[in-house]
């Protein structure tokens, strides 16, 4: 073997003198032709995956970073408590629905 790990015109030789007497003359161009297409294959695979990447690279970078939700407040969590869906509701509206919720229940009472 050649120095710095490449190969040299001998062993190039030896490896086709190989190839020619494992799978004769005949069929070493249908390999050499199937190779081919398995490269152009493996290459197109290869562009379509990093083109994919770089898509999601840029959907994500390009998304608008999203406040951390505050913590819940008491009546957010006594009206999560008594179902009522607090999504988009202020802390006012929940609490005319939490009161209207709890004059029911005490009307309710006897």
């Amino acid at each position: 073997m050649a120095l710095g790990g490449m190969m040299g015109p001998t062993e190039i030789m030896m490896i086709v003198a190989v190839v020619f007497l494992l799978f004769g003359a005949k069929k070493v161009p249908d390999m050499a032709k199937s190779m081919g297409g398995a490269m152009g294959e493996f290459k197109k695979a290869q562009k379509e995956s990093e083109l994919s990447m770089r898509n999601f690279e840029r959907e994500v970078t390009s998304r608008p970073q999203q406040q951390p939700m505050a913590e819940e407040t008491s009546i957010q969590k006594t009206a999560k408590n008594l179902g009522i869906d607090i999504m988009g509701k202020t802390d006012d509206e929940l609490l005319k629905e939490i009161e209207t919720i709890a004059g029911i229940r005490e009307n309710a009472q006897p």
